[in-house]
Parts: structure tokens; sequence; C-alpha cells
């Protein structure tokens, strides 16, 4: 099949190309508009839309009587949209066994099925997960890619990088978000974007993640809550509380549960695991995971608030910058086989992000919207938490890294530890 015009690299098309190497289907999951569809179209021989409102009812109906029947095409074949069917996965993996060959089938999915019990196996040794975020700055090109996140592991001597991005044009690109649609649209028309995803979460989205419908009321209330606890650690009691607080309606923790619980199936949410490592010391290390959205413009969206608002509460545009670089950092260590991370410990040491590669080997991230003052503090907390790590038990970080919003140059300090704009990161 053709593919689509126009269409902008991602980082995903060459793990989607190594995966389908690998085993016979690959299940591409994120948010919906992320352009899981088009990047799958991009290698596909033939496609089965299982939402086409025109045939959705057909098909339905064939995965129940005859899925096999579905499954012909050209390979590999994209079946998008498979989680209205359930019974089709296992369809799927006995295809799988019985061709015995590799690349077969690309799933696509913007939500978990709300039942499972359809699916008598998990899938392992046939199927290979592959999950999609909305575009990195590098992706959209609004980042030059000038320092690449693969090479700061080898620690080189200098770096060398140039960003022009300023405060205004920060806060759009936080406020527009990844979103692939957006990305050629005029500002106005592009901010839109994000809002309409917004609505469409709290109206609908929601719903199809368990099938129990929600007040839409409710859900805007805990969205705000969650875009105002950005970057933070707090239960689910505290989320309760701060609606009850902020909005004047109370909210039980177990809904508060439930709504979350919802907003990660359909990839609105996605929290960041804490990192555990071998300390010197007997230091508590708090495990809670923290609160993101995968992409900031919720957060904007949720909060009711533009680029200008930004600007005008920096310690809200921080938290919101934070989640556009935690988005970026996902996406380029998604590529080198790595995973992010969040550190805290009871003593208050809080590293931002740190991006441990399947090698043992991992780097040591804050994130600061710039400025002497905040770089001064990010380095105080790098060192401060590299000297806590027991390197007797575990390698020493093969790099530290401030990630800043506005800054013209990418350099390596005195001291060794990094200064990227994140107007010129790529993986």
């Amino acid at each position: 099949m053709p593919v689509t015009k126009n269409y902008r690299k991602r980082i995903a098309d060459t793990i989607l190309a190594r995966k389908l190497e690998g085993k016979g289907a690959v299940l591409i999951e994120g948010p919906k508009w992320c352009g899981k569809t088009t990047t799958a179209e991009q290698v596909a021989r033939s496609v089965l839309y299982m939402d086409d409102s025109e045939k959705k009812s057909q098909y339905l109906a064939m995965a129940e009587l005859n899925p096999k029947r579905l499954l012909q095409g050209e390979t590999p074949r994209l079946i998008d949209e498979w989680q209205l069917a359930p019974k089709l996965w296992d369809a799927i993996r006995f295809e799988v066994d019985h061709r015995a060959l590799l690349g077969q089938f690309i799933l696509t999915g913007s939500a978990v099925p709300p039942d499972t019990k359809e699916i008598a196996h998990s899938g392992t040794g046939r199927v290979t997960w592959l999950t999609m975020r909305t575009m990195s700055l590098y992706e959209s090109g609004d980042s030059t890619g000038e320092v690449s996140l693969k090479e700061l592991f080898t620690a080189p001597e200098m770096i060398d990088g140039e960003s022009d991005m300023d405060l205004d044009r920060l806060a759009f690109l936080v406020c527009r978000g990844g979103w692939p649609q957006a990305i050629d649209m005029r500002n106005e028309i592009a901010l839109d974007q994000a809002i309409d995803y917004y609505d469409a979460v709290v109206h609908s989205d929601i719903n199809r993640a368990d099938d129990v419908n929600k007040n839409p009321e409710r859900v805007k209330r805990l969205m705000r809550s969650y875009a105002r606890n950005q970057g933070t650690q707090i239960a689910n009691t505290v989320l309760a509380n701060d609606i009850s607080v902020n909005d004047g309606t109370a909210i039980d923790d177990e809904t508060v549960a439930s709504y979350v619980n919802a907003l990660k199936k359909i990839f609105v949410v996605e929290d960041m695991p804490a990192w555990n490592p071998n300390l010197r010391s007997k230091t508590a290390i708090r495990s809670s995971d923290t609160r993101y959205y995968t992409d900031p413009s919720i957060a904007a969206a949720a909060l009711g608030i533009g680029p200008q608002d930004l600007i005008a509460d920096l310690k809200t545009f921080g938290f919101l910058f934070e989640a556009l670089c935690v988005r970026d950092l996902r996406i380029f260590a998604d590529a080198l086989g790595g995973t992010v991370y969040h550190y805290r410990d009871k003593d208050g040491l809080e590293c931002d992000a740190v991006v441990h590669l399947r090698n043992g080997t991992y780097g040591l991230i804050e994130i600061k919207l710039g400025g002497d003052t905040l770089i001064e503090e990010g380095t105080k907390t790098l060192k401060a938490l590299a000297q806590k790590i027991d390197t007797n038990k575990m390698n020493a970080p093969a790099f530290s890294m401030v990630l800043i919003g506005t800054g013209n140059y990418a350099y390596r300090r005195p001291d060794g530890i990094y200064v990227v704009p994140i107007g010129c990161l790529r993986n």
C-alpha cells in the first residue's frame, strides 16, 4: 500500500522495523492521535481498519464467527484498533504459530481492551510491544538534534549544539504538544488540537477504557488536579483532597483510583517508576511513582491555560516543561533500549530523570527552565546524588546533565556536567 505523503519520520520507525524482524506480530500502543496508524501504514502491505464506520459491524461479526478470515492479506498486515474485537488476539497468535514466519502482523490500539476474558494466551514469544508517544521536539523539527543522548553515554570531552528557542516559543511548544496533525498548523489552530483531545477524553474516550460511563465534570476536576500535581509522587487520597479543596466538590479516593486507571488504559497518563540504586548509606528511597501526562499539552488543556499564562506563572511553566522533557527522554530512551526513572529519598534529595539502559549504564538528569541560578541548583543535586551511589556495587553514572529550556548553547562544564538545551537534543 502507498506510504503517506509528507510523512515526518518517527523514532518509532526504526524500532518497529527491528521488532518486525524478531517477532511474528508487533503491537503498537499509545495515545489516540499520536500517529500509530500512520507509522504502521508506512510498512504495512495490507490493512484492516476495525473502526471503519461502514464495515465495523461486519468486522465485529466476522471476528466472532471466523476471525481467521480477517487476517488474510499481504504481510505485514495492519489490524488497526484491534482491541474492538479482543478475540482477534488469539487468532493472530495461532496464525503466527502456524505460519512460522516473522513480521506477519502489526496491531495498533489507543486503549487496552476493557474485557480481556476472551484472551486465552498472553502472546509471549509471538507478540512484542512498542509504546508510541506524541512527537518529541526532534521529530517535530523543533530541535536541531546536534546533541545525541546516545553519545552522552560515551562521556565525550566536548559537545556542540545551539538552540535559538526563547521562552515564548517554549511556552507555545508546551501548550501545542507533540500531536502530529498540529505540527504544520498555524499557531492558533495548532493550540486547539490539545484542547480538542482533552474534550474527547472527558466526554467519551475515558468511558472506552472500562465501558463505564463517567461524570464529565468529575473527570475534568481529576484531570485538573493531576495537572496541578505534575512531577510529584502524591497518592490518590491526596488527589481526592486536592479536588475537594480546590474545586469545592467531594470525591473519594476509590473513584479517583478508577478514573486514573481508566486514563492509563487510554494512554493519557504515564507515571514514572522510582529508581532504586545501590547507595553507600542506608537512605530510604521513596518508591511511589511520579505523576505525568503523556504530553504536556494535556496538562495545559486541563488547566485551561495557554502560552501567555505560562509566561506569567513560571512555577507552573517549570512543571509542564518538565513533562515535555520527560516525554522526549522516554522517546529517546526507547530507541536506546532504556527506561526513564525518577529518584527521591527520605532526605529530600530528588533527581528529575534517570535514563537507565539494559547494559547497566545510566545517566542522571536534572530539568530546569534555564538561567545560571537554576543550572547551579541542578548541578548541585546531580553531584549530591552521584556521591551517594555505591560504585563498588554498581557503575558510576555515565553522565550527568542539566537539561534546560532556554539557553543558546550546549556545553560540558569543567566539572564534567553537561548543560544541554532541549532545543538541540535527540536520541
